[in-house]
């Protein structure tokens, strides 16, 4: 917020510096409440673990609205909520109709929660712990999900080193290269701050299709794939420099070939029935609006509105899957699908040859039976989830295609959906209470649910 605030100045002292002033000094006296009242601890449970981590979330998203409620326009408070939450969770979401009517400082806010929530509001706490302190392990641990913890071979210490340094690099390098490319240095860091974090908020009503420049398009699509990539893997290529342990990934290898074939069906649906001449316009708008769904990004590029259906289901399953875990992108995950699939191979197999034992190998591991069941009843969980997000966005009055892509991409922490909420859609024509569904699912996607859940039933257990 004082970031936003210098801002705010170095344009003059436009109409968002009173509210981000107010919004800096309420804030900072909330913060330094726990330093003045909260009696110091050496130890923590699993239950103060679990509230610290989804508490730190919480109150982030009610400071992170203050700027937009003060500030007004059309920022009602359930808007100011939706787009708080849309925001820190990198989801990319917008009820605005106008961003460029925003004031400089209030734009650079709106992209900052990108970057804060991308990098992960628990980490920052992480990085002012003292590096002895037995909180570090334990939030290190459930911060990360289990698929996510496999790619870090470190001390808690060292995979936050990890994170943050992978994380930095991508934003400096893209906001340098979209500057290179001719974007300005204020569009170039607010881009840079969606790009690295996959979240999709643009300084521009028509989001990357405004600069109409196949190098921006170029740089986006590359630093989207790379910060949906799990940071470990992107940290040991840097430091062995070699891709080996990129090239030899099989989850990787899945990730990149969904990519091809969801951009070439795609392709197909435009070419043949979406009204476009040429092959080249049909296959570059394929793959960045592929490419923007698996991230989760979800940038725009052309108006997927108009598409045709099947290219519509295409990026429907996109939304489902999203990127690796140990990035920054939500959703599913392609490690969970891909352990999903070989479990569905391996049980195929058992079938069909009853006495074989076979087991499922993923890279140089294998996975046993029991871990195979998380990751399948993860999956039942979360379309479960979003089939009872459905069914109330429904009884809210949602249109059908609405209801369906916007659970689908809140889950999914995606932003678009398909139809009126697309690419270069907002979702600023739903009902006030579908809003409030909307970012129940963002944020249950973004703590990838057990977390959430872990505290309903830790505060409700008899103590024993």
């Amino acid at each position: 917020m004082f970031l936003s605030l210098v801002v705010s100045i170095l344009n003059g002292m436009d109409s968002s510096f009173g509210p981000l002033a107010i919004s800096f000094i309420i804030t900072f006296i909330f913060g330094a409440f726990p330093f003045i009242f909260v009696r110091h601890s050496s130890s923590i449970s699993i239950k103060d673990g679990f509230l610290i981590v989804v508490l730190s979330w919480m109150f982030s998203f009610v400071f992170g609205m203050l700027p937009y409620v003060l500030w007004g326009g059309e920022f009602s408070l359930v808007n100011a909520w939706f787009e708080s939450v849309s925001g820190f969770t990198t989801t990319g979401s917008t009820i605005l109709n106008d961003v460029e009517g925003l004031p400089k400082g209030l734009v650079f806010w709106r992209s900052s929660t990108h970057f804060i929530g991308g990098l992960g509001v628990v980490v920052f706490l992480l990085l002012v712990l003292p590096s002895a302190s037995p909180f570090r392990l334990r939030l290190t641990n459930i911060e990360l999900s289990s698929l996510s913890r496999e790619g870090y071979r470190y001390r808690s210490m060292r995979t936050v080193y990890v994170i943050v340094s992978v994380y930095l690099g991508i934003f400096f390098l893209s906001a340098i290269c979209l500057v290179l490319a001719g974007m300005s240095p204020f569009d170039a860091v607010n881009h840079a701050f969606s790009v690295v974090s996959t979240g999709g908020f643009s300084t521009k009503n028509l989001s990357i299709s405004y600069y109409d420049s196949l190098a921006i398009n170029v740089i986006i699509t590359f630093f989207m794939l790379l910060s949906s990539l799990h940071y470990g893997l992107i940290f040991t290529t840097l430091v062995t420099r070699s891709w080996r342990p990129v090239a030899k990934s099989p989850v990787v290898k899945y990730y990149f070939g969904s990519i091809l074939v969801m951009s070439f069906l795609i392709m197909l649906s435009l070419k043949v029935r979406g009204g476009y001449d040429e092959w080249g316009r049909a296959a570059m708008d394929s793959f960045f609006q592929a490419c923007s769904y698996l991230t989760t990004t979800g940038f725009g590029m052309s108006d997927n509105s108009q598409w045709p259906f099947m290219a519509g289901i295409v990026l429907l399953f996109a939304s489902l899957q999203c990127g690796c875990s140990g990035s920054t992108s939500g959703g599913l995950k392609a490690d969970r699908v891909y352990i999903a699939f070989k479990t569905l191979v391996r049980q195929i197999h058992s079938v069909l040859h009853p006495t074989s034992v076979s087991k499922i190998k993923v890279g140089g591991h294998y996975i046993g039976d029991s871990e195979a069941l998380r990751v399948l009843m993860y999956i039942v969980l979360y379309c479960t989830i979003i089939v009872i997000g459905i069914f109330l966005l429904l009884l809210c009055g949602v249109d059908a295609m609405d209801a369906v892509s916007g659970a689908v991409s809140s889950m999914g922490n995606v932003g678009p959906g398909l139809g009126s909420i697309g690419a270069l859609g907002t979702y600023a024509s739903q009902p006030a209470m579908a809003k409030l569904i909307y970012t129940a699912g963002m944020i249950l996607g973004r703590l990838e649910i057990y977390p959430v859940f872990m505290i309903f039933v830790l505060m409700f257990k008899r103590e024993k």
